[in-house]
């Protein structure tokens, strides 16, 4: 089989297979991220995929080619794992997967199966068959559930396996291929496979906002948001994951796809001003952080130095699109201030102090770290170097390492000993004992 990009997506789908006894060849435009993987060096931050990899390298199971075409050669089933970026209107763009097709399609042998693993609009199955002309082959919508930084372990212990497609012959052969995960296997219509993964998303959105809004209100009437959680995550029906207040929401899926099922809607002509709400809620909780932090300084940011633990959207990935943390940097600095940050996963080159991070809106182009051109954004090798001369901390990651750091030395290189803690993952008591002020989302 052929999986097509090596992504946050396809590379964990494509180890996984391997994995489970298939054969994989991969193909991706990017020829430097290919040779990589052919030294089985992962271009990626995801927990033990080195090891899965290394895994499928050595049982001659997993290789990695440039390009579409030579991955497709003989392939039984063809993975589509490339991008769908948001557009300006908040549509999922295409071209990408149009690409791809049209590439492939004069190399598919006679049976294939496609099968459309990215996150695509629904009606997308049908863009894919009339892009590839074939009669011959079908094209199957088989939605990922993976979550960055635990890709692996989601890969090989799904709590489900989603197939859609018209042809339910097809949708069975690719259901088959997952058959070693024991997981429950779904099959139905491609559009309700397409609809499935996106009201996934739209609904984790929305609880992640709900929390934030909760959070909000313990703040008002001097409630802690940790008891207001335990006493909401006991009950069975509502359950603790995904109720943790932080900066917002954001990662290369939940912003894209919330944004793209209320334009799908629009389209539609129903107006799902639930999720709107969602969206909306978010929003305004990017706000909230800033709020903190300049209510910390005496209501004024400007020529202020913030130093800021954290820019990938969440702890265990590298990955800093769409990141909250990334959005919130990005407003202290129209706000006038100098920030000052650090994360584990962004290397500053050697011989240098630091290095520039550019950080543009939260559905702006993707940040971009070690431009040349200046930037209100320095990112430092550790984190007290981060908070030198700072008047204020942010924690905007919940990298666990953030827990254990001496803070006695953080605040002797502060210049004010001020912590907004955006992620609760600092002890409050602690903090206060040695000097320092505390701010939390929704506790006290």
């Amino acid at each position: 089989m052929a999986v097509i990009g090596v992504g946050y997506v396809g590379l964990p789908t494509a180890a996984t297979l391997a994995h489970l006894g298939h054969r994989v060849t991969c193909g991706d435009a990017d020829a430097g991220k290919v040779a990589l993987l052919q030294q089985g060096r992962v271009p990626i931050v995801e927990d033990h995929l080195e090891e899965l990899l290394h895994e499928g390298q050595a049982a001659g199971r997993l290789r990695f080619v440039v390009g579409a075409t030579p991955a497709v050669q003989g392939a039984e089933f063809v993975f589509l794992c490339v991008p769908t970026p948001q557009g300006p209107d908040g549509s999922a763009d295409l071209s990408f997967v149009e690409a791809v097709a049209e590439e492939i399609a004069p190399h598919l042998q006679p049976d294939a199966v496609i099968v459309n693993k990215s996150t695509v609009p629904v009606g997308s199955t049908t863009v894919v068959e009339r892009v590839l002309g074939r009669k011959d082959v079908n094209v199957v919508s088989n939605p990922e559930f993976l979550r960055e930084g635990t890709a692996v372990g989601d890969s090989l212990h799904p709590e489900r396996i989603v197939v859609g497609a018209d042809d339910q012959s097809a949708a069975a052969r690719v259901g088959e291929l997952f058959s070693g995960t024991h997981a429950p296997l779904l099959i139905t219509d491609a559009a309700t496979a397409e609809t499935i993964k996106y009201a996934s998303n739209a609904f984790l959105a929305t609880k992640l906002s709900f929390v934030n809004a909760v959070a909000g209100l313990c703040e008002a009437v001097g409630a802690d948001v940790r008891d207001v959680i335990l006493g909401l995550g006991y009950d069975k029906r509502i359950g603790f994951e995904y109720l943790r207040p932080g900066p917002g929401w954001g990662g290369s899926c939940l912003p894209k796809d919330t944004r793209a099922l209320v334009h799908i809607a629009d389209q539609a002509g129903y107006d799902f001003s639930f999720l709107k709400g969602a969206i909306s809620t978010n929003d305004e909780q990017f706000v909230r952080v800033v709020d903190k932090a300049r209510s910390a300084l005496g209501g004024d940011l400007d020529r202020s130095v913030v130093a800021v633990w954290g820019l990938t959207f969440k702890a265990g990935t590298d990955d800093l699109r769409n990141s909250p943390a990334m959005e919130v940097s990005r407003r202290l600095v129209g706000a006038g201030a100098s920030v000052r940050a650090y994360d584990p996963t962004v290397k500053v080159p050697g011989g240098q102090k630091s290095t520039t991070v550019e950080v543009g809106g939260a559905e702006g182009p993707t940040p971009t770290v070690g431009s040349a051109a200046p930037s209100p954004v320095q990112a430092y090798p550790d984190p007290y170097l981060a908070c030198q001369g700072a008047s204020v901390l942010v924690v905007l990651t919940e990298w666990d390492e953030f827990r254990w750091l001496d803070f006695t030395k953080v605040r002797s290189v502060m210049s004010k000993p001020v912590v907004v803690d955006a992620r609760n993952l600092l002890d409050p008591a602690q903090l206060r004992r040695i000097g320092f002020e505390y701010s939390g989302i929704g506790r006290r």
